[in-house]
């Protein structure tokens, strides 16, 4: 296997290794946040944003922990025949499949990058050319030139209307991560079927 193969395999795999390990213990903030939900409508006054943040936390934990999952295998698999074939044969069927993953995940990341761009106020098609027109201005022209790019900041319809942009980001984030995951595990397949070391 190439140098520059085990060099992505080793930094992809570290990184969503450790982000996954983090967000492993947002159960017990997204637990937080619930308890504290019910406690402020037994006792106090309700909290606006309990609700939200829960729902903003659990999209972190899902989108965030996704990477770590591929690379652990932890996702949901059709074992009726995979569990007994041989690791040559389990390599050479993930490797064909792993097109149909980096094909969602693509979907997946045009649609997020188009759905942060709206919650940044661009109301166009192509949210990559927005990406890039924000870049230039913010590289060329410091902030206030990026404010210009900008327009209406998306905020969420409920009584406490938190700005979606960070959420959207960190969805737009989380499917990065789980393709280059995917890319990794494809690279690692590929060293299977010709019977080399990882």
């Amino acid at each position: 296997m190439p140098r520059a193969a085990r060099a992505y395999i080793r930094i992809v795999d570290g990184f969503n290794s450790g982000l996954g390990r983090i967000m492993m213990w947002g159960v017990f903030g997204m637990a937080g946040i619930l308890l504290w939900s019910s406690i402020s409508k037994t006792f106090f006054q309700p909290s606006l944003w309990t609700l939200e943040v829960a729902q903003f936390a659990m999209v972190a934990y899902y989108v965030l922990g996704g990477p770590y999952s591929i690379q652990l295998g932890a996702n949901v698999r059709m074992d009726l025949f995979y569990a007994d074939w041989s690791l040559k044969k389990k390599a050479w069927f993930d490797a064909f499949t792993v097109f149909l993953l980096i094909f969602y995940l693509g979907v997946l990341l045009v649609g997020a990058v188009n759905s942060t761009a709206y919650s940044l106020g661009y109301f166009g098609k192509d949210g990559f050319t927005f990406f890039k027109d924000l870049i230039v201005a913010f590289v060329t022209g410091g902030p206030d030139a990026a404010k210009e790019v900008m327009g209406y900041i998306e905020r969420s319809p409920t009584a406490w209307r938190p700005y979606l942009w960070p959420v959207k980001f960190i969805m737009l984030f989380g499917f990065i991560l789980m393709l280059l995951q995917t890319i990794s595990e494809l690279i690692k397949d590929i060293a299977r079927i010709k019977g080399e070391e990882i």
